[in-house]
C-alpha cells in the first residue's frame, strides 16, 4: 500500500491491482475517496510473473517476480520483472523493468489491463462495491474513462492503446538482449471534473519531518523510525481552505481525511521533529471548529470536530456520519494540550495568540460539557439516532466493557477524557499567563477540581489492588474492565504519585502488557479477544502513549518493556506499524487485524513517542531548557538521534550502552538538563 495526500493504492503481492466481484483484496487506486482504476494487470504473453518479494513505503511500492515462461528453460529462472510505483499528486507512474539474464535474447508480449469503475471508498471498505467496468475511449494519447468526479487517463509510454469491454488495453512487443533490461512506463492521473470542498492537496514537501537519523547498535530502530516519518510525511495533506497549512490524514485507505482526534493525537506525538505538523493541524481544526447547536453533526459551540469527508459516509438506514462530523468528546481538550505542548516545543507566541480565540471556545465547551453533565463529568451519548454510539478513541460498539465483559450504557465518560480535560485546564493556565497575559489561576481549579471529582469516583476497591475504572456508565457507575484507557492518564495532572504507581503496575503487568504491547482490554476479561477491534487487540498508537505515560511518571522499566514491544512488531511488519494487530503472536509473528490502516498517522507518529522515550526528552522552550533522561538499560544499545527540532533549530543527541548522555548540540539559548 503506498500513499501521497489523497491518492493511494492498494495493491497485490505482485504489484497487481485487481478488484473482482466476489468479495476478493480490495485493491485500486483511490483519488479523493473514489475508486478511479480498480485494474492495473501486467502479463508477459497473457502469463502473470510469479512474485518473489514486494516492499511498500510512503509514497512508493515495489515488487519483483520472475517469468518462468521465458528465457533459460532450466530450474532457475533468468527473466525478473520489477516494477516499481511512485504516487503522484493525481495518481502514479510506475516503470516496469523487465531484465533477462540467459545467454540469449528474450522476446515477449507485454500488457497491461487497466480500468476503473468509480467505486465510493464507504462501499469498497465493506464489500458493497461489485467491480464494474466505465466506458473507455482509447486514443493515440492513451486510454480515458470517467466517474461522478473525476476523468482518467492512463497511458503506456510507447505502447499500442486499445479499448474493449473490460477497459483497455496497452500493449508493447519488447525484445530484452542477452545480460540486458528494457523499461516500460504506465502513466495513470485522475483529475477532478467535480470538486468538492475538501478536496485536500498532498503536503509531503511542507510537513517539515526531513533530517531525522536515527542510528543505534540495534539497527532495527533506526529502520523503524525512518520508515514511519516518511510514511508520516506521505500522509500529509494541505488544508483546502489555506494551502500553506498541512495536517495528517488519519490513516489509508479508509481515512484519508481530517481527523480531529487522530490528526491531533499525530501531530502531538511527532513534536519532537518540529512544529509544522501541528501549527497546520491546529488552523486546520480551529477553521471548522462548531459554532452552533446541531443533534444531527453533533455540532456545539466551541466543539472540535471527530472528521470531515467530501460526502456523507455511511448506508441509507444504517450509521450514516454527515461530511462534517463533530461526534467525539475528546479533540476539544486534546486540541488545547497540542496547543500547549506545540508551544512548549517552540510554536511562536504569535500562533498561540492567533488561536486564543479557539482556545477560549475550546475551553468554554470544556466548562459546559463538564456543566451540564450531572455529576461534573465530560460524557457523550449520540442523540442523533444515527451516529456513532462511542466517542472516544475506542469507538466501536462493544467497546466499554465491565470486569464481567458486559458492554456499559451510556452516557459515558470516559477516563481518558477526564485526563485530557485536566491536562488542558492546566496548559490552558500556562498559555493564558505566560502569552495572553490574562489570570488562569481559574482553570487551573477547574482542572484540579475535576482530577478531585474523578479520585471520589473512578477509583474501584475491592478484595485486590484499587483499580482505575475506564470509565462511569449512564447510571454513574464503574465500568471496572481493565483496559489500556488507563495508561492516558499518567503524567496528565490527573493522578497523584501513588495513583500513578498502581496505574503503572497494572498497565505494566502481564494481563496488559504483552509480547506485541499493551492490549486494549485485559487478558482476564470474559470478552478478552486478542483480535478484536478494541477488546483484547493492540494499537500502535494506544502503546506508545502508554509507553509516554510510563516513562514521564518515571516507570522506566514499563516504558522500555513497551518501546522492545514496538520494534519487534515494526521489524516483524516489514517496519512499517499496523494501525493495530492481534495482542498474542501466530506463528511468532503479529497478526495484522483484517481492515486495518497500514499507515496511519497516529501510528507512524509514534515513532516520536519511541524517540522521546528512549532519550527522556522533554521540551520547555519557554523557560529555555530541554530535559534528557535517557532509559538507563539501553534497550536498543548505544544511539544517535538527529534531526530533532527544537524551536525550529536541530537537536543532536548521543546517548552510550549504559544510557548516559555522551553528546548534545542543541540550538543556542536552550539549556540541555541531564537526569
Amino acid at each position: 500500500m503506498a500513499v501521497r495526500g489523497p491518492v493511494t493504492c492498494l495493491s497485490l503481492r505482485d504489484g497487481d491491482v485487481a478488484a473482482t466481484a466476489t468479495g476478493g483484496e480490495a485493491t485500486g487506486l483511490f483519488v479523493d475517496d473514489r475508486r478511479v482504476l480498480h485494474t492495473l494487470r501486467l502479463t508477459l504473453d497473457g502469463r502473470g510473473p510469479s512474485a518473489v518479494a514486494a516492499a511498500s513505503t510512503g509514497g512508493t511500492t515495489e515488487t519483483y517476480g520472475v517469468a518462468r515462461h521465458l528465457g533459460d528453460p532450466g530450474p532457475d529462472p533468468t527473466v525478473e520483472i520489477s516494477r516499481r510505483r511512485v504516487l503522484h499528486d493525481r495518481g502514479l507512474r510506475e516503470t516496469v523493468t523487465v531484465r533477462n539474464r540467459w545467454r540469449e535474447p528474450v522476446r515477449a508480449r507485454v500488457e497491461v489491463r487497466v480500468g476503473g469503475d468509480g467505486a465510493e471508498l464507504y462501499d469498497v471498505k465493506h464489500g458493497a462495491a461489485e467491480p464494474t467496468w466505465l466506458p473507455v475511449t482509447a486514443g493515440s494519447s492513451g486510454a480515458t474513462w470517467s466517474d461522478e468526479r473525476h476523468v482518467v487517463l492512463a497511458r503506456g509510454e510507447g505502447a499500442t492503446t486499445t479499448a474493449d469491454d473490460e477497459g483497455a488495453l496497452l500493449h508493447w512487443e519488447v525484445e530484452v538482449p542477452s545480460a540486458g533490461s528494457v523499461e516500460l512506463v504506465v502513466d495513470v492521473r485522475a483529475d477532478r471534473t467535480a470538486p468538492t470542498p475538501f478536496d485536500a492537496e498532498p503536503g509531503t514537501a511542507a510537513a517539515g519531518l526531513d533530517g531525522v537519523r536515527v542510528v543505534a547498535q540495534d539497527a532495527r530502530l533506526g529502520r523503524t523510525v525512518e520508515v514511519a516519518l516518511d510514511d508520516l510525511r506521505h500522509l500529509a495533506m494541505r488544508d483546502p481552505l489555506a494551502e500553506g497549512d498541512v495536517f495528517a490524514g488519519a490513516g489509508t485507505p479508509w481515512y484519508l481525511t481530517l481527523f480531529g482526534r487522530d490528526s491531533l493525537w499525530a501531530a502531538r506525538l511527532a513534536l519532537p521533529f518540529g512544529t509544522d505538523l501541528a501549527r497546520g493541524t491546529l488552523r486546520a481544526l480551529a477553521r471548522r471548529q462548531g459554532t452552533v447547536e446541531d443533534v444531527e453533526t453533533a455540532q456545539e459551540p466551541g466543539k472540535i470536530l471527530h472528521e470531515v469527508r467530501r460526502t456523507a459516509f455511511g448506508p441509507e438506514g444504517g450509521m450514516v456520519l454527515p461530511s462534517v462530523y463533530y461526534g467525539t468528546v475528546d479533540a476539544t481538550p486534546l486540541w488545547v494540550c497540542v496547543l500547549h505542548d506545540a508551544w512548549r516545543w517552540g510554536l511562536s507566541d504569535d500562533v498561540v495568540r492567533e488561536l486564543a480565540p479557539a482556545l477560549r471556545a475550546a475551553l468554554g465547551w470544556m466548562e459546559r460539557a463538564a456543566a451540564d453533565s450531572p455529576d461534573g463529568f465530560l460524557r457523550y451519548l449520540d442523540e442523533s439516532g444515527t451516529g456513532l454510539a462511542n466517542q472516544g478513541w475506542k469507538d466501536s460498539g462493544d467497546s466499554m466493557r465491565d470486569a464481567a465483559g458486559r458492554i456499559a450504557e451510556g452516557p459515558i465518560a470516559l477516563v481518558e477524557t477526564q485526563a485530557y480535560a485536566v491536562e488542558a485546564a492546566h496548559g490552558a493556565a500556562a498559555l493564558l499567563e505566560d502569552v495572553l497575559g490574562e489570570d488562569g489561576s481559574a482553570w487551573r481549579s477547574w482542572g484540579d477540581a475535576l482530577a478531585g471529582r474523578v479520585r471520589e469516583r473512578f477509583w474501584v476497591r475491592g478484595e485486590g489492588p484499587a483499580l482505575l475504572a475506564m470509565a462511569l456508565d449512564g447510571r454513574g457507575r464503574p465500568v471496572d474492565g481493565l483496559g489500556s484507557n488507563i495508561g492516558h492518564t499518567l503524567a496528565t495532572g490527573l493522578l497523584d504519585e501513588a495513583e500513578s504507581r498502581r496505574v503503572a503496575h497494572a498497565l505494566a503487568g502481564p494481563d496488559l502488557l504483552g509480547p506485541l504491547g499493551i492490549s486494549t482490554l485485559a487478558r482476564s476479561n470474559p470478552a478478552f479477544n486478542p483480535i478484536g477491534y478494541h477488546t483484547g487487540s493492540v494499537w500502535t498508537h494506544d502503546s506508545a502513549i502508554g509507553a509516554l505515560g510510563l516513562s514521564r511518571s518515571g516507570h522506566v522499566e514499563g516504558a522500555a518493556a513497551v518501546a522492545r514491544a514496538l520494534v519487534d512488531v515494526a521489524a516483524a511488519s516489514g517496519y512499517r506499524w499496523p494501525e493495530l494487530y492481534g495482542a498474542e503472536p501466530v506463528l511468532g509473528r503479529p497478526a495484522p487485524y483484517p481492515a486495518s490502516c497500514r499507515p496511519q498517522a497516529w501510528a507512524a507518529a509514534s515513532a516520536g513517542a519511541l524517540v522521546s522515550v528512549l532519550l527522556g526528552l522533554r521540551s520547555d522552550v519557554p523557560a529555555g531548557r530541554i530535559h534528557l533522561s535517557p532509559l538507563t538499560d539501553a534497550p536498543f544499545g548505544a544511539l544517535t538521534v538527529e534531526g530533532l527540532r527544537v524551536a525550529g533549530k536541530p537537536l543532536r543527541v548521543e546517548v552510550d550502552a549504559q544510557g548516559g548522555v555522551v553528546g548534545v548540540i542543541a540550538p543556542d539559548g536552550i539549556e540541555v538538563v541531564i537526569g
